[in-house]
């Protein structure tokens, strides 16, 4: 009898602490894209991102430090997570296990995907791997019970998927590509179920720029003004719009009809709602045009931005060819944290065309004939990326 009651009050023990454990809360995300970050640390673009997650995940909230939540991921991961894309729910239980089901992989006519049963909607980050081009993803507070993985043959772009159990509570999801090129994918839960679905874009089937959806992003405007010009006093926001769109014009000319333009005047638009607008428009690929600025008149040159490793090619090419145009090699930067850099759909590129805080590079920038050599070596640097591809 003794034991008995001994081990009721330990069920009944175990049964309060799965729905507070040390006091945490339950909330879902919300709002525009919520997003993890590594940790605390932050700059002028803000923390190391971690990954943008869909709304409606099921999140834990351990503690509080100034305007974000630390939420457990696993028993050994925790993340940042702004406040403001998380609301609290009333009550709910943690379950002790997370268990996986059972996959599917399939393709439609442009896209191939991974569709995991799971029985809550729960955090994930995701990897871009280059030689061999692999998509990896952690799913936190997932323990497998994946008993068979269905792949159909309409799938094209996937040549295989597994996972490993890395821990205990981190189930690793990882797909294989056909391709080296990553093309953009994207990862949520079905609306209704707790369904996993990683979208996977295919390499074209013909790599012609012609017949591709480009999408161009003049960096700042409106409110958003950017950096002056030394001498001139021009702002950013309006010559990156004068880049922006000589190098859609030179696209068209060129026989390309699919070009999206996130801003076509002096407008302001915010980072989630350019990124929104760039989802919609699904493109093939973006190019955001910026001019940079240093607290010293001497610094100069051109660089491009990338943040995965994937998409270092297509940001390789156009600062290769940006050097043509005599400029100081300011480099080819990964991991950078900006915000449209962040989405992992389609191939991105961040181009700093000069410093309009250096009086020679300003004169550049002003000049007609520069503008329009910037966007013709912009699209041969498109060329150049679309070409390296045939050799795969």
């Amino acid at each position: 009898m003794k034991c008995f009651l001994t081990l009721c009050s330990l069920i009944l023990l175990a049964s309060a602490s799965a729905q507070n454990p040390a006091g945490f809360r339950m909330g879902k995300t919300t709002g525009k894209l919520p997003y993890m970050e590594y940790g605390p640390g932050d700059d002028r673009l803000g923390g190391a991102k971690m990954t943008y997650l869909d709304s409606n995940i099921l999140v834990t909230v351990i503690d509080s430090l100034n305007t974000d939540y630390i939420i457990r991921l696993s028993q050994n991961h925790k993340a940042f997570i702004p406040k403001e894309n998380v609301r609290f729910r009333d009550s709910g239980i943690i379950h002790p296990w997370n268990l996986s089901g059972n996959w599917k992989i399939s393709g439609d006519n442009r896209y191939d995907y991974l569709t995991i049963n799971l029985p809550e909607k729960l955090p994930y980050r995701s990897i871009m791997h280059v030689d061999p081009a692999r998509i990896v993803i952690d799913l936190f507070g997932i323990t497998s019970n994946t008993n068979w993985i269905t792949q159909l043959n309409t799938a094209k772009e996937i040549s295989r998927a597994w996972y490993e159990q890395t821990e205990d509570d981190v189930m690793r999801v990882i797909i294989e590509l056909r391709h080296n090129q990553h093309w953009g994918y994207q990862i949520g839960y079905d609306s209704i179920l707790s369904k996993l679905i990683v979208r996977v874009k295919r390499q074209p089937i013909v790599n012609d720029i012609r017949k591709m959806n480009i999408a161009i992003d003049a960096g700042h405007g409106g409110d958003n003004v950017g950096a002056l010009g030394i001498t001139s006093g021009k702002p950013e926001k309006e010559m990156t719009l004068v880049f922006a769109k000589i190098l859609e014009t030179q696209l068209r000319k060129a026989g390309i009809k699919n070009v999206f333009m996130t801003r076509n005047t002096d407008t302001s638009l915010s980072m989630p709602d350019r990124i929104l607008a760039l989802r919609a428009a699904d493109p093939d690929f973006l190019i955001s045009l910026h001019l940079n600025s240093s607290g010293s008149d001497t610094v100069r040159g051109t660089s491009s931005y990338y943040r995965y490793i994937g998409f270092r090619p297509l940001a390789s090419a156009i600062h290769n060819r940006m050097l043509e145009l005599k400029l100081n090699d300011f480099g080819c930067t990964g991991s950078f944290n900006f915000a449209l850099s962040g989405p992992t759909e389609y191939p991105n590129c961040l181009v700093e065309i000069a410093f309009i805080s250096n009086r020679e590079d300003e004169k550049k920038i002003l000049d007609t004939k520069f503008q329009k050599a910037v966007a013709q070596k912009i699209q041969a640097g498109l060329r150049d990326w679309l070409k390296s591809m045939n050799k795969n």
